[in-house]
């Protein structure tokens, strides 16, 4: 008798043990499964009557073998029948949603729009020849930076820029093609500048190609700034238009 008391005193009611919070959030349901089962049919299955009388467990019960998509979607109709509960339309519409009856508006006609383009092709073409102008005007371009130094005609035709090599001159002329479209002193960093370096060097290499056909790393390295020049007048056409139009109409690109 003593025995039984211990025994009695030491396992408690499954019933009190199922109600405590901590032990029912671990049960799984396997092991509530293998308690009804193990239960008499005449009885009343603690699990059972543990599921009827809590309805968390019953939720859990309901959604555990619900996967991540179903439960996203099950979350989805929840939204949607609350929206439509409310009087809203079921999905909500894009930010920059544009309904398909609205009549679009263009604030110009076809031939105003190309007299504009026009107008503003011939006013370009007179800055660059104004530009180019006041470059003719400037002193003879001298080989290693001697510009602007006194010296005698002597030293001045060995110091020509028609002595220099193919270097000096390709040098020479990009350097001059990036001052027509610098946006301020020294400028050596704006979309248009780069696009005139990159033509100048893809001239350069146009040239070595022509003569040396079978050299391929070379011709890698053409179509790389190929994609290079690309990329940049894609961006000028994206924000600065003008000087995207400037440039492809003086250096003559397809676009």
């Amino acid at each position: 008798a003593d025995a039984d008391k211990k025994i009695t005193m030491v396992t408690p009611p499954l019933r009190l043990l199922l109600s405590k919070p901590n032990v029912t959030k671990r049960l799984s349901l396997g092991c509530l499964s293998t308690l009804d089962r193990a239960s008499n049919n005449t009885m009343i299955s603690p699990a059972s009557s543990l599921m009827s009388q809590s309805p968390l467990l019953q939720q859990q019960y309901r959604y555990k073998s619900l996967t991540k998509t179903k439960r996203r979607q099950r979350d989805k109709m929840k939204e949607r029948e609350r929206r439509v509960a409310a009087g809203l339309p079921a999905k909500p519409k894009p930010p920059k949603y544009i309904p398909k009856d609205l009549p679009v508006i263009n604030a110009m006609t076809r031939q105003d729009r190309d007299a504009e383009s026009v107008s503003f092709d011939v006013s370009s073409a007179v800055e660059m020849k104004e530009k180019i102008n006041t470059q003719n005007e400037q002193e003879d371009t001298l080989r290693f930076g001697f510009d602007g130094l006194v010296m005698s005609d002597r030293v001045r035709k060995l110091l020509d820029l028609k002595n220099g090599s193919q270097k000096e001159v390709v040098t020479s002329q990009k350097r001059r093609g990036m001052e027509l479209f610098q946006l301020r002193e020294g400028d050596t960093g704006s979309s248009a500048v780069q696009v005139v370096a990159l033509t100048t060097r893809i001239q350069q290499l146009q040239t070595h190609m022509a003569k040396h056909k079978k050299d391929k790393s070379s011709k890698r390295g053409l179509d790389a700034l190929y994609v290079r020049r690309r990329k940049v007048l894609d961006y000028m056409e994206r924000k600065d238009f003008e000087s995207y139009r400037k440039v492809v109409k003086s250096l003559g690109l397809a676009r």
